[in-house]
């Protein structure tokens, strides 16, 4: 039987309030048959299902949803500014009239309340204006207009056997509402009983107000932590100039086809992805790499779609559309990290999972206490309002994701892009960084320095053109300079047969029926080739750069030695790595006089070198179990893809191969080590913002839910009141959203 592979699926949701909303949403879809696994990001209002196609499907799962009380769909058209921005627009606009209405009726309440609350004779305020009917018949909109979310909410939570912070809301809001109601049309009966003949509409009217003041403010902040992804859907151009029939037209940037001739002038934006055929320029590549200085650019080279032509005109052909576009990519890994959670959260969920039932028996049990062991109904009554309105599982489930969003959003915008949220957790507690020295620390582009041949055995030109044969079906970034060179000398390739290219080796195969190698002295050594003829035609500045050598059969013939030079930043990158903390170890299959010259250059004090692809991840696996530290691997190239894969974050050059990126934790897209500085100081700043939002989180509620179930009252007497108990709940969550955006301040 064939296994059909897990699917991932982004779902929009709609009708969450808080995080409790979120969790119960999480749980429902984790335990439908075939769900692998399922993130809920109350912060995104998105549900990222990781799901077997052969058990279950999405319709299946957005049933589930909407069976306890919420809904889940799927964008298809996956654009933020179309009906989501709409939809997001006419959310902000009925905040704003409830707001305007509640505001009205809240402050008459209170103003002409106060005579009441204060005992004493205010002139301008009549005596019928805070007649209890009056009261009720103006606040009654507030409740069930207004605060008509929190009510229908918490009417579906109950249906559906959960509890949210619509539950809490309702409950307090409700209690004061019903006992005032019963007040006014009971008032002789309630004085029989010998209870406090009061009512509290104006508390009902201003807690419902100042949440929804509160929801407003957290509904534009969690706005502003997805502006990363606007910002960087906002840069793709929104037509294209191409060449059809032998005209130019001007055509929307979604029709563009692949192969298609795309005409750029100066001051433009590069509709999509594609290579130049014709002209040259300097691009400003700052939207993918964060790099101001403009890059040349001329006939062959790639081209980055929503980059900015600078200087000259040029034609390209489109290699890659739509989704298949860097910039989609981009976007794309940014959502993914975005929606995912980091382990730091997990405590947190676990919390907001009880919050709301356990807030509720804490309410109960200050009711119970205040009336029968204090005699007091009225004071147990306010008290248990107090307890379900200042409690705030919002701010628990806004911590971490808010946090995450800027951080990332932040990165994304300096051309780092992080995987998921648990890697840029790990990444501010790595001790030891690994750089591969060839296209990481170096540029990645070695020329032929030397060319040395053993008397007697063959000519140069027979040598190079050996040698020109072999490199010609080699990938390796070496065989390029190699091809280049034998091209200057005017030497043309033969044909090779039986080809095999070695791993961590070189490459072999059969040249005019004689077998041909090229490679380590290492490979050579364990082969039984004798190298000693050849050593002692070299000196130690030849051994110090990387050496190709060639044999003919079991002869040695000679030799290429090929240099490469340090990145202007590396030096500089490291040395601020290691002001850091961090011990930064290079590691490299070059020679050892290769690759200690290199170590030097750049200040790297420990290295290992000729290590093959395989020991890459071995050497990785002996210093984590060594050091018993988190361990980061940078690298560039198809060898470094395992050993990424085996650090504890691994970070790949943009620059290099898409199997080194896919393996990678985080890309830094310009190649600059600078960006791994900057990486590993945005790790930090986000778990610190992301600690302080969990600190004020826990605190908030540790400290607010006992002072308002009335721990203050026997001693100084003092009981908070139900409208700052609203004032702290509606703004205890905005607090934290608003801490996170500080992130987009911090310089990295």
């Amino acid at each position: 039987m064939i296994t059909q592979p897990l699917e991932k699926q982004t779902l929009q949701l709609r009708g969450m309030s808080c995080a409790a909303c979120a969790n119960s949403i999480q749980k429902a879809i984790s335990r439908i048959e075939g769900v692998e696994e399922c993130i809920v990001n109350y912060a995104l209002e998105e549900a990222s299902v990781t799901y077997n196609p052969q058990s279950t499907n999405i319709e299946a799962i957005e049933q589930v949803v909407e069976n306890i009380g919420y809904q889940a769909f799927v964008d298809e058209e996956d654009n933020l500014f179309t009906d989501e921005e709409e939809s997001k627009r006419q959310e902000s606009q009925d905040f704003i009239n409830k707001l305007i209405f509640g505001g009205v009726i809240s402050a008459f309440l209170v103003i002409t309340s106060l005579p009441m609350m204060t005992g004493l004779h205010i002139p301008f305020i009549p005596m019928w204006l805070h007649n209890p009917w009056l009261q009720l018949l103006v606040t009654t909109p507030v409740m069930f207009w207004c605060g008509q979310s929190f009510f229908t909410g918490a009417i579906s939570a109950l249906q559906h056997r959960s509890f949210n912070m619509n539950t809490l809301v309702a409950l307090g809001t409700g209690a004061a509402y019903l006992y005032s109601l019963v007040v006014t049309i009971f008032p002789q009966w309630l004085e029989n009983q010998g209870l406090q003949v009061s009512v509290y509409y104006e508390s009902a009217a201003v807690i419902i107000t100042l949440i929804l003041l509160g929801k407003f403010f957290e509904h534009r902040a969690k706005n502003q932590t997805s502006e990363a992804i606007k910002k960087l859907l906002q840069l793709g151009a929104k037509t294209a100039r191409v060449i059809r029939n032998g005209n130019e037209q001007e055509i929307p940037i979604v029709k563009v086809k692949i192969d298609e001739i795309i005409i750029v002038r100066p001051g433009e934006k590069i509709p999509v992805d594609g290579e130049i055929i014709k002209g040259e320029s300097s691009i400003d590549e700052s939207m993918v790499t964060g790099e101001s200085e403009p890059v040349k650019k001329t006939v062959g080279d790639e081209v980055i779609g929503a980059t900015i032509n600078k200087t000259g005109s040029f034609q390209f052909k489109a290699t890659r559309i739509g989704k298949d576009t860097v910039l989609a990519q981009i976007v794309e890994l940014v959502k993914q990290a975005q929606s995912s959670k980091a382990p730091i959260q997990k405590l947190a969920d676990q919390i907001t999972g009880w919050f709301v039932p356990v807030v509720i028996i804490i309410a109960l049990v200050t009711f119970l206490i205040w009336w029968l062991i204090g005699g007091n109904f009225t004071l147990a009554l306010i008290a248990s309002i107090n307890v379900l309105i200042i409690a705030c599982p919002c701010a628990l489930g806004l911590a971490t994701p808010t946090s995450i969003m800027v951080g990332t959003g932040l990165g994304a915008s300096h051309g780092i892009l992080i995987k998921d949220a648990s890697s840029l957790e790990k990444a501010h507690k790595i001790k030891t960084i690994v750089l591969d020295k060839t296209g990481t620390l170096t540029v990645g582009k070695p020329v032929v320095t030397d060319f040395i041949t053993v008397n007697g055995t063959k000519t140069e030109k027979e040598i190079l053109t050996y040698v020109a044969s072999l490199e010609a079906n080699s990938e390796h970034p070496i065989a390029e300079a190699i091809i280049e060179y034998t091209r200057r000398q005017g030497v043309n390739p033969l044909e090779v047969s039986s080809f095999e290219a070695v791993s961590g080796c070189g490459v072999q195969g059969f040249i005019e029926g004689k077998l041909v190698r090229m490679g380590t002295k290492k490979w050579f050594q364990e082969l039984g080739i004798n190298t000693g003829k050849l050593e002692s035609l070299c000196n130690n500045e030849v051994f110090a750069k990387t050496n190709a050598w060639i044999a003919i059969e079991s002869d040695i013939v000679g030799l290429l030695a090929l240099a490469d030079s340090l990145k202007s930043s590396s030096k500089f990158a490291v040395e601020k790595l290691q002001k850091m903390g961090l011990e930064v170890i290079m590691l490299t299959g070059d020679n050892e006089q290769t690759a200690e010259k290199i170590a030097q250059q750049a200040g790297i004090r420990r290295f290992y070198a000729q290590v093959r692809p395989d020991e890459k991840t071995a050497k990785i696996k002996e210093i984590q179990q060594n050091q018993g530290k988190l361990v980061a691997m940078v690298g560039d190239g198809i060898n470094d893809a395992p050993a990424l894969a085996q650090a504890d974050v691994g970070f790949a050059i943009g620059t290099g191969t898409d199997v080194a990126i896919a393996s990678s934790d985080i890309t830094l897209i310009s190649g600059d080590l600078q960006t791994l500085v900057s990486a590993i100081k945005l790790s930090k700043a986000t778990m610190r913002n992301i600690q302080q939002n969990l600190f004020f989180a826990y605190i908030y509620n540790v400290i607010g839910i006992p002072v308002a179930a009335g721990i203050f009252y026997p001693i100084f007497g003092l009981l908070l009141n139900p409208i700052i108990a609203g004032g702290a709940m509606a703004f205890s969550s905005v607090s934290v959203v608003t801490n996170a955006l500080r992130l987009k301040k911090i310089k990295i």
